[in-house]
């Protein structure tokens, strides 16, 4: 097992400070979700823009979770109502809504030909597919065009599982997930499920004293091992890069979870 802390890069504007949900980087572009009923936005803007170049509200009884690309598609999960949303990545017009089988929190696309894949002989086909979490310690793996489920991933810490895995990212050959209520991001091997970096984020934290203010929202950028991070009503976006450490504590505050939930 690795482990990591963050260095802050630079202190960006958090544009709307949004109670955000999912965050996405792509090239110069990020994609944020919103959530809260009455609330839940798609929002889109330049990296380090102060405002959104564009954005879409979501229905009333709707609450916004987790985002991914697909394609020229933007997947948007909702917390409770097992549907999926698909948008326009470009004009956020909404283009279709899905069932989907369960809560929704977190998603990430997978590459096609997913290296870590080919050399833990998996059985699958190397074909693209997006990845879920639901808030528990398991993982979905599902097709990229319908969300139907494939395989579910049980994801482990030395035996132990870890819980509350909340927004998510695919970088350099893994599930990165935030750990809602803590400051700790794991990265996970998909073809195992097993916990392989451990990252202390507490430096690209923000001080709030509403408790549901928490860390989420994790973007990986084109650089390897550098992150956008946010939180739910957050003045800014953190893009940091990880720098290698020990265990500093870090491993029993993931094991043990949120306090505060």
């Amino acid at each position: 097992m690795r482990f990591f802390r963050v260095r802050v890069v630079r202190t960006m504007p958090h544009p709307a400070r949004g109670f955000t949900q999912g965050l996405l980087a792509d090239g110069g572009t990020v994609w944020e979700s919103g959530g809260q009923y009455g609330m839940s936005v798609l929002r889109r803007y330049p990296v380090g823009a102060e405002a959104p170049a564009a954005e879409s509200r979501l229905a009333d009884e709707l609450f916004g979770e987790g985002i991914c690309r697909a394609g020229d598609s933007i997947w948007q999960l909702t917390w409770k109502e097992r549907v999926a949303l698909r948008w326009d990545a470009t004009t956020l017009e909404l283009r279709d809504m899905v069932s989907y089988n369960r809560d929704g929190w977190g998603i990430c696309g997978v590459p096609v030909g997913n290296r870590n894949e080919v050399a833990a002989g998996y059985p699958g086909p190397p074909s693209g597919e997006v990845v879920t979490s639901d808030g528990t310690s398991e993982l979905v793996r599902r097709d990229p065009a319908t969300l139907e489920p494939r395989e579910v991933v049980h994801v482990r810490c030395q035996g132990w599982r870890v819980r509350w895995l909340n927004d998510l990212t695919w970088s350099g050959g893994l599930v990165w997930a935030n750990v809602l209520g803590t400051e700790i991001l794991v990265g996970i091997d998909l073809a195992t499920g097993e916990v392989v970096c451990v990252t202390d984020a507490r430096r690209a934290g923000e001080r709030h004293t509403d408790p549901q203010m928490v860390m989420n929202g994790i973007a990986a950028m084109a650089a390897p091992g550098e992150f956008l991070l946010t939180g739910k009503g957050w003045r800014s976006i953190r893009h940091v890069q990880l720098v290698p450490d020990r265990d500093r504590g870090q491993l029993d505050r993931l094991l043990t979870g949120p306090t505060v939930f």
